[in-house]
């Protein structure tokens, strides 16, 4: 009747351990499903971003060269590239400064995988006990 028991035991243990291989072997899969889907929307973004800020870049260079054109009926020419370029220092070091700031909020984990995660240890705690 021992022996029995014994193998219940080693029959349930076997089953939990194979759960638990199964459960991870899912959130590995669910892990890589999920960045992969999100590499393909950073893509197709970073494709739009790239295009847009190389003409936005265009844009402003021209549009800079028309004020220091325009300033320089008012001020000597270097004056008129100086106004210019500090202009454009603080707007650079405000735009990097916010940039960081919104980095700093960034989570690139994926979240459902860590949820699942969590939720699959609890469990397997609870089988345990």
């Amino acid at each position: 009747m021992a022996m029995e028991g014994d193998r219940s035991i080693t029959q349930v243990v076997n089953d939990i351990i194979r759960n638990v291989q199964e459960m991870f072997r899912s959130e590995i899969h669910l892990a890589k499903t999920e960045m992969r889907e999100e590499a393909v929307k950073a893509k197709s973004a970073g494709v739009l971003l790239g295009g847009g800020a190389v003409s936005a870049f265009f844009a402003v260079f021209f549009l800079l060269l028309m004020t220091v054109y325009a300033l320089t009926r008012v001020v000597p020419d270097w004056a008129a590239a100086l106004i210019v370029a500090s202009c454009m220092a603080v707007v650079a070091a405000l735009m990097l400064s916010s940039g960081v700031k919104a980095f700093k909020r960034v989570h690139p984990a994926p979240e459902r995988t860590v949820e699942n995660i969590k939720e699959n240890v609890e469990w397997v705690k609870q089988k345990i006990k």
